[in-house]
């Protein structure tokens, strides 16, 4: 096409001398910037009307028969304006051929326009690989597979790389130069490139560490104190880890600080089959003796105690004659303590209870005593693990014990208030 609209153009400068065909350049000569204004002009008319047929086909038709189909993965290039990107490649990519009819008689215009259209349709498949990709990352995300992975992480990486390489090849197409100049330009300046990226470098770093060793997901429950979080991470990117707190406040943490600093991660307990009660009750130490017959008969009468009573007695009666103790001999003889009897009930109380995971860990334990009691420290998993449920049950647990305490003859530690000196 090119030589047939050159050969159009020259033909009117052309006439016959002696049967001969001449012609005549110093006419063409004058008349050729008329006519490269004229092939511009031309060009951009074309242009814009290849422009506006993308725009009607690749926007408009395709739209129609993405709203009828039943996929959804479609959708995503649509609301990522893929097809818009990729339809300005048709009128640049006339622009860049065409330009070298408009120019044939002015070379060095010619060289200068196609550089400039060039980088144009570098930086137009830039956005549309970006936007691609943009697509790409919804479509997964809609996966119940990948809703919990960081793929905006691995998408912006993506991005980075293939955005360094179009940059490489945009200054290359620029300045003449071979894209392996740029290579080793920047391998000397690699000192320069770390320190002004040092916050990209370490989160890109930070990125990898945490999808390789899956440290943390969307969705997951994290807890860092350093910086205020106690929430569920709602995004993973290159630079920051996005957590929303259980007040609906959002905190942002840089993402190489979940390879810097400690972090607790709930996802093990969420995954696990119960979720821990680890607590203490404080008993007053002069509250703590020997149980009497009074006290034993009492508690006998309680059902997940009873049998336990019953036999423990009959095991320190034996010990006892055995032994050759009598009732009068208070510290030789073995006896139970209304403090044993108390963690003893707990445990019963514990196993009984069908809220509780019978199959972890449970256990009522006396820890070291101090200036404000003696500890008996609680440890066992309930079965439901959502907070407020959990929140519940270990309320009604602790709600029972601090009732039932006085029926061992047993006193929770308080601090003194005005009213105990008042009362004085």
């Amino acid at each position: 096409m090119k030589d047939l609209i050159i050969q159009w153009i020259k033909h009117f400068y052309e006439h016959s001398e002696n049967g001969t065909i001449v012609f005549n350049e110093t006419s063409f000569n004058a008349q050729a910037p008329y006519w490269a204004v004229g092939l511009f002009i031309s060009m951009l008319l074309i242009s814009v009307a290849l422009w506006w047929v993308a725009r009607i086909v690749l926007v408009k038709v395709i739209h129609i028969f993405v709203t009828k189909s039943t996929t959804t993965w479609d959708d995503h290039l649509i609301s990522n304006k893929v097809f818009r990107a990729i339809g300005h490649l048709l009128p640049l990519g006339f622009m860049d051929y065409f330009f070298s009819i408009v120019f044939f008689h002015y070379p060095s215009w010619y060289v200068f326009s196609q550089k400039v259209v060039d980088v144009f349709i570098i930086i137009v498949i830039l956005f549309s690989v970006t936007r691609t990709l943009n697509a790409l990352r919804d479509i997964l995300k809609e996966k119940e597979i990948y809703k919990d992975k960081p793929i905006q992480s691995y998408f912006q990486i993506t991005k980075i790389i293939i955005s360094g390489i179009f940059i490489i090849q945009l200054l290359s197409k620029l300045t003449n130069q071979s894209p392996v100049f740029f290579l080793t330009s920047l391998g000397a300046m690699t000192a320069i490139l770390i320190l002004v990226f040092k916050d990209t470098i370490l989160g890109f770093v930070g990125s990898i560490q945490l999808a390789a060793n899956d440290m943390i997901r969307i969705g997951d429950w994290v807890t860092m104190e350093k910086y205020g979080a106690d929430g569920n991470v709602v995004e993973i990117n290159l630079a920051t880890v996005k957590v929303q707190n259980f007040d609906k406040t959002i905190t942002t943490i840089p993402t190489y600080a979940f390879i810097a600093d400690s972090f607790i991660n709930w996802r093990g307990m969420q995954e696990s089959d119960g979720r821990r009660i680890k607590r203490s009750i404080l008993i007053k130490m002069d509250s703590i003796h020997f149980a009497s017959d009074e006290l034993l008969q009492k508690l006998s009468e309680v059902k997940v105690l009873s049998n336990y009573i019953k036999q423990t007695q009959l095991e320190v009666e034996a010990y006892n004659r055995e032994n050759g103790f009598g009732p009068e001999d208070h510290i030789n003889a073995r006896r139970q303590t209304n403090i044993g009897l108390f963690r003893m009930y707990i445990e019963c109380y514990l196993q009984n209870n069908e809220e509780i995971n019978q199959e972890m860990p449970l256990i009522s334990r006396q820890l070291s005593p101090t200036a404000t009691g003696v500890p008996i420290e609680i440890y066992c998993f309930t079965k439901e693990k959502e907070w407020k449920e959990y929140e519940r049950i270990l309320a009604d647990i602790f709600d029972h014990i601090f009732a039932t305490v006085k029926s061992f003859e047993l006193e929770i530690f308080e601090n003194p208030s005005g009213r105990d000196f008042r009362n004085r």
